[in-house]
């Protein structure tokens, strides 16, 4: 939903500086004396502050007055708070930190993994900030992940693109739960967007491969999401555009205890299809309407109840010419309407942690396709009517060994229930599946610079009707004091898709074997990492058309994947300027589907750059972002049938794609503490340059003619304003920004 997009916008984070008269110093020490570098002293609620130096000194000026509170952090050791009088004359004040525990100074398994939220690991490279601020994103987490190297830019449709991989490999979590129907509802090259709002997350795992035996079922990638705890302070929040309104409110008890909250929003696109100018003819323009609501329940032994539930509906219909006919046109009307439901309990017993969830979601798609000719009448009509029921349940539990160890194991149920029903064929397709997995894994830190994940899951689908098991390996060593290495290893198994189950053929299980190692260097600010990879692909589904339907006829397909990826990230070069550059080289080959031969994926690109780069500007209380993103030419491939036979009649690569996004967010009350309402004004322009993209093209049913695959507009402006009443979110602009 476009509501969602630019719903999020309100926990930007900036720094402020305030005009400074007196001068606060002073020197930090570790252990036997020795000065400790990089740790963050701050004045609590303010945004005064400095960042020790190789000495141990720090020096800031400020104009705050009377006592306040100096904070000395640092991810390596515990954070200590020192009260103090601020009066006429400059303060030096010294402090002594003591490192945390061994567990934060040990090194951490990142290979294929990306982790953005645990301020203890140097693997930390995109925060949840960043989705905000990321031009180009529009506050959703897929398209952030899309700037990451490994991830594929596939404007066209909806999913995650992972290291060679198609979007239905990659599987999305919601607090250890499995979410269905990720993406919107929508129709045949228009990329649906986020469900999920990005604002109930505090943190994701993002893996690109050899992930954790605690998931399945993605042969590509796992995105794991973990929702915020608690809310802070009780907040009513509006956002109004061109194209979208909402409000929702959040409230927590005194005690923060407990919490509740809920949001609609309806948006429609109507508006700016009248002033900007779209590719796509939509003869209704994309609208939706939804809800969502959540409570969370801290126990008392402090544990976490959470409850999240949301519904949406969406609609459109466009027209396009026929290529087979230019006197007549196909237009596809769509309805479509989802509901999901996660509950989640998380629970602490001495060392042992015990993690429950389940989750359920329905989602209807109603597919209307017409052809409509010269003297208005309709010779071809199709209705294609999806629903499915999904539920997930899992069981984890935990046990510490030592400080740097700890054992898991657990079970997951998956129920799927689809109905699909073609008018044309006057048929209702019909699957049922259950699938069983067991998993165990164990973190092994045999030192500070060396950890081993060792781990297994075996699964069982009833419609395969045996079980598979998979293998999981990973271990990480520390080079130096700056430089870790990592590497994993894993064998992974996914169902084919649904729809290519029929009652003639029943498919096996496809599977990927991975093979990852990477290095890293974290310090002063900068991150660079350098990651080789090899995906061996077995198994593939191999298809054939039955009365205008893809049925699978083997699981003959096969493939692999390879490449490099490259990821630097620098807060520190340049002065107030935080920017990440990610870069990918793929070499890839499937024989799978309709393919008549092991060929580059369509969907792939073989080099894939972006460029992201954010400046706040304090005196204006403005932030600036910006964004660029360039893949290599895709290849299309146009596959027919021929005596019924399948032959690959045109083939040749798109151009490259090149798209820079803008985007600006004013904040006029940012550090006005008796400000009634925060406010956020919002200027976004993604494709500031209107680079006119292709993606690929549609053939007539004879090869003859063809049609590029366009975005619906070159380029798209959003202007927004985003309020939140009764509560103050300067602190919280702070706290995002440490």
């Amino acid at each position: 939903m476009k509501t969602r997009i630019f719903t999020l916008l309100f926990t930007f984070a900036f720094t402020f500086t305030l005009i400074a008269q007196i001068t606060i110093s002073g020197k930090v020490l570790g252990r036997n004396n020795k000065p400790l570098k990089d740790v963050s002293v701050t004045l609590k609620d303010t945004y005064d502050g400095a960042t020790t130096d190789e000495t141990g000194n720090y020096k800031f000026e400020t104009s705050e007055k009377e006592s306040q509170t100096l904070i000395f952090s640092h991810p390596k050791f515990i954070e200590i708070e020192k009260s103090i009088q601020i009066e006429e004359k400059n303060l030096i004040l010294n402090a002594e930190l003591k490192e945390s525990v061994s567990e934060i100074d040990a090194v951490v398994i990142s290979a294929g993994s990306i982790e953005a939220s645990d301020k203890k690991r140097a693997t930390t490279l995109l925060t949840p900030i960043d989705v905000y601020t990321t031009a180009g994103a529009n506050g959703q987490i897929s398209s952030a992940l899309e700037t990451l190297p490994g991830v594929q830019k596939v404007g066209e449709s909806e999913g995650l693109f992972v290291r060679g991989g198609t979007g239905t490999e990659t599987k999305f979590f919601m607090d250890g739960n499995l979410v269905n129907n990720y993406f919107g509802n929508s129709v045949p090259g228009i990329k649906a967007m986020d469900r999920l709002n990005t604002s109930l997350f505090k943190g994701n795992v993002f893996s690109s491969g050899g992930y954790s035996a605690v998931y399945g079922q993605a042969l590509s990638g796992v995105l794991a999401l973990e929702s915020i705890d608690l809310p802070e302070r009780n907040a009513a929040d509006f956002g109004i555009s061109p194209i979208f309104a909402s409000g929702g409110i959040q409230r927590i008890n005194k005690e923060k205890t407990h919490s509740y909250g809920i949001s609609l929003g309806y948006s429609n696109l109507e508006f700016m299809q009248k002033i900007l100018k779209f590719n796509t003819d939509f003869e209704k323009a994309p609208q939706s309407f939804g809800g969502n609501g959540n409570f969370r329940i801290k126990t008392s032994r402090g544990g976490f109840i959470k409850y999240y539930g949301s519904y949406d509906t969406s609609s459109m219909k466009l027209s396009s010419p026929n290529l087979d006919d230019e006197n007549s046109s196909d237009k596809i009307n769509q309805n479509g309407k989802n509901t999901f439901h996660s509950l989640s309990y998380r629970e602490k017993f001495g060392r042992y942690t015990l993690n429950l969830g389940s989750s359920y979601t329905y989602n209807q798609n109603i597919l209307h396709f017409s052809n409509i000719d010269q003297n208005g009448s309709s010779p071809f009509n199709n209705d294609i009517d999806s629903k499915g029921n999904y539920f997930n349940a899992k069981a984890l539990i935990e046990r510490k060994l030592f400080k740097i160890s700890a054992i898991r194991a657990g079970i997951e149920l998956n129920t799927t229930k689809e109905e699909t029903w073609v008018s044309i064929a006057q048929k209702k397709y019909e699957f049922r599946d259950d699938i069983t997995s067991l998993f165990a894994e164990t973190d092994l830190g045999i030192s500070n610079d060396l950890s081993l994940k060792i781990g297994a899951r075996a699964e069982k689908s009833s419609s395969i009707n045996h079980w598979n098991f998979s293998p999981r390996f990973a271990m990480a060593y520390r080079i130096s004091k700056e430089w870790t290495s990592s590497l994993a290893y894993g064998t992974f198994f996914q169902n084919p898709e649904s729809r290519f189950f029929t009652e003639n053929y029943q498919p096996n299980y496809q599977r990927a074997d991975h093979y990852i190692f990477q290095v890293q260097r974290a310090a002063d600010g900068r991150s660079l990492r350098l990651e080789t990879y090899y995906k061996k692909y077995q198994y593939l589904i191999k298809t054939t058309t039955d009365f205008y339907r893809p049925i699978a006829v083997n699981n003959n397909g096969s493939g692999y994947a390879k490449g490099v990826e490259l990821f630097w990230r620098d807060k520190k070069s340049l002065k107030n300027i935080d920017y990440w550059v990610s870069y990918s080289y793929l070499d890839s080959k499937r024989d799978y589907l309709n393919y008549t031969e092991s060929i580059f994926p369509n969907f792939a690109a073989k080099h894939t750059l972006s460029l992201v780069a954010k400046k706040f500007v304090t005196n204006w209380k403005t932030g600036f972002n910006i964004s660029y993103n360039y893949n290599s030419g895709r290849p299309y491939y146009n596959f027919v049938t021929e005596n019924g036979n399948t032959v690959l009649k045109n083939q040749g690569f798109v151009k490259d794609y090149q798209v820079v996004n803008f985007s600006l967010n004013y904040l006029p009350n940012l550090g006005k503490k008796d400000a009634r309402a925060f406010t956020v004004l919002v200027l976004s322009i993604n494709n500031v340059l209107g680079t006119k993209n292709e993606f690929g093209y549609n053939f007539s049913s004879n090869g003859l003619k063809s049609r590029a695959i366009v975005p619906p507009t070159n380029t798209f402006v959003f202007i927004g304003v985003f309020i939140s009443f009764g509560t103050d979110r300067t602190q919280e602009a702070i706290n995002n920004n440490l």
